[in-house]
């Protein structure tokens, strides 16, 4: 993944977002916390793996792309929040191909990160999030275009008044 195309196509949409919506020089890392945990939260929704209970099937291939590379968008955001833009990833492989873990997993990254804005956690947290990726079958160039698409999509919807 170019993370530097990523973070400076992020880049230009949180600084319309701040502009748009009149919030220069307010903080918002703890909004993006939030929704990078409503994010996940909507990710692991769309793939059911939770729900036990249930015998619908996951959401289609597609919606479940979207829904991770929302979470991706907030996690470029966090990073430039924290003026972490020049980070390593290295690849992980996962643990165990337990999803319900690897969300768990991904949900104490966030947690851990919120105690502590280390650029360490940060890159934990992102790691543990292409993880999960890798666990729902995407591939890093997928991810890269499914971003590149839901940018777009995002800059409509702030011409539209979202």
């Amino acid at each position: 993944m170019n993370l530097e195309k990523l973070f400076t196509m992020q880049q230009q949409l949180d600084d319309r977002i701040v502009h748009d919506h009149n919030l220069n020089g307010r903080n918002l890392l703890a909004e993006k916390i939030v929704a990078l945990q409503v994010e996940l939260a909507e990710l692991a929704n769309e793939t059911r793996c939770f729900k036990y209970w249930s015998k619908k099937p996951s959401a289609e291939r597609t919606i479940i792309l979207e829904e991770y590379v929302d979470g991706i968008h907030f996690l470029l955001s966090l990073g430039l929040a924290c003026d972490y833009r020049t980070i390593t990833i290295t690849d992980a492989k996962p643990e165990t191909d337990d999803l319900v873990y690897q969300f768990g997993v991904v949900f104490d990254g966030i947690t851990t990160f919120k105690k502590s804005l280390s650029k360490e956690n940060y890159e934990q947290l992102f790691r543990e999030y292409t993880v999960l990726g890798s666990l729902l079958g995407f591939a890093t160039s997928e991810v890269e275009q499914a971003y590149v698409k839901k940018n777009i999509v995002n800059h409509e919807r702030q011409d539209q008044g979202y």
